[in-house]
């Protein structure tokens, strides 16, 4: 059995680490209702891209060397993790789908600190490494679409596939693998589109190179979705952290209400087994 002294020193030590936690918990919550807005609002956005890019790419006329399909002998992936832990089993989901691919014909391109760790404790192949902050901005992801867009069109990768978090609410966030490249009819789980595009070809009237065009439409695309993957990473990284601390602060105080109980009995049946031998100490 415990000696008292040593329960309030558990009931200090477990206190001072739920102070930490909860505080965690407000810095995460605070930030993690700012992240939820820029994802869900970027969504609308990525899904009206989405049909101009597809309606763009279907006319015959049209031909890029990013809408080009060949045999994958290599295989790039966008690996978008976490840049911290303490965020519940949401990094070693990510990981969990990333480690599916063959280590020896993938090539990794990370986004995130642990990303970057996963992929170099494994001794996989590392391309490239980026950073990404709790604001995630347009023009990091247009920095990490760019690099994966050139391993593409030098031939270097085959195909491109992105590896990240896609937010659905605050209590639940989903580890999900999509192709990028080449472009063809991309499947972003969470964006899907409203309406299937018509099957009429379209008609359309360009003042200036149509390959032209269509390139920079694409190259638009592909950082504008790199972009909402930064962005639901992000809101999936706050809201898993959020939901995690409050979890170790309620465990915590838990733990402090058994411990008091503890050692109130203790104290208590010292105190009897006090009073009892005083009591004996006078009768005799």
């Amino acid at each position: 059995m415990q000696s008292p002294r040593t329960i309030r020193r558990r009931i200090r030590s477990i206190g001072s680490t739920a102070q930490i936690t909860r505080a965690m918990q407000m810095v995460a919550a605070s930030k993690m209702r700012k992240a939820q807005e820029a994802a869900l609002a970027g969504r609308p956005f990525v899904q009206l891209l989405y049909r101009f890019q597809r309606e763009a790419s279907r006319s015959p006329e049209f031909d890029h060397p990013l809408l080009e399909v060949r045999e994958v002998k290599k295989r790039g992936v966008i690996l978008v993790g976490a840049d911290k832990g303490l965020c519940g089993a949401l990094n070693s989901n990510v990981f969990r789908v990333a480690a599916l691919y063959d280590p020896a014909s993938t090539v990794f391109v990370t986004a995130g600190r642990r990303a970057a760790q996963f992929v170099a404790r494994t001794g996989r192949t590392l391309a490239a490494e980026f950073a990404y902050g709790d604001n995630p901005t347009f023009a990091e992801a247009r920095t990490i679409a760019a690099f994966a867009r050139d391993l593409f069109l030098k031939r270097e990768v085959d195909q491109v596939h992105v590896v990240a978090t896609r937010f659905v609410n605050t209590l639940s966030q989903d580890a999900v693998s999509f192709e990028l490249l080449p472009i063809e009819e991309i499947k972003v789980p969470g964006v899907e589109l409203e309406e299937a595009p018509s099957t009429e070809a379209p008609e359309y009237l360009f003042e200036r190179d149509p390959e032209g065009d269509l390139g920079f439409i694409l190259t638009l695309y592909l950082g504008i979705l790199v972009y909402q993957v930064l962005l639901d990473a992000k809101a999936s990284e706050q809201s898993a952290r959020m939901v995690s601390m409050k979890n170790a602060t309620d465990s915590a105080e838990g733990l402090i209400k058994e411990l008091s109980l503890e050692y109130n009995k203790l104290r208590q049946g010292n105190i009897t087994k006090e009073l009892l031998e005083i009591a004996g100490g006078q009768s005799d």
